[in-house]
């Protein structure tokens, strides 16, 4: 049985990609991570799509403490995957987790990942 493209090469020019931080999630990294596995990638990205929805939520409400927990959790989990843009203010917020501001930050760069995760693993 042959096996699948990842996502960076089963999308036209993705033969060509290379690593991006424009991107909400950098498809090259992420490839490189699961080994060019299309299934491990796509089981990845569902399963951060819930974590950052769930931390997200959470941020807001949590006591500073916390807040410099979830922010790493999130900062670590979004480098992992690719999610560049993401982990960079998750660890803003880790620094400064008084800084509501950076949350208000978040939340667009959130939206971003889950529709680009949604269009890319449809």
């Amino acid at each position: 049985m042959p096996q699948q493209a990842s996502m960076a090469f089963a999308l036209p020019g993705g033969e060509t990609s290379k690593p991006s931080r424009k991107r909400p999630i950098d498809l090259v990294h992420l490839t490189r991570e699961t080994f060019g596995n299309r299934a491990l990638e796509t089981e990845i990205l569902s399963l951060f799509s819930r974590q950052i929805s769930g931390i997200v939520n959470r941020l807001s409400q949590a006591n500073a403490d916390e807040r410099v927990r979830l922010a790493k959790s999130l900062k670590g989990s979004a480098r992992a995957v690719g999610a560049f843009r993401v982990a960079d203010l998750a660890e803003s917020i880790e620094r400064s987790p008084g800084n509501t501001k950076l949350l208000s930050e978040l939340h667009p760069e959130i939206d971003d990942v889950r529709d680009y995760i949604a269009a890319i693993t449809r």
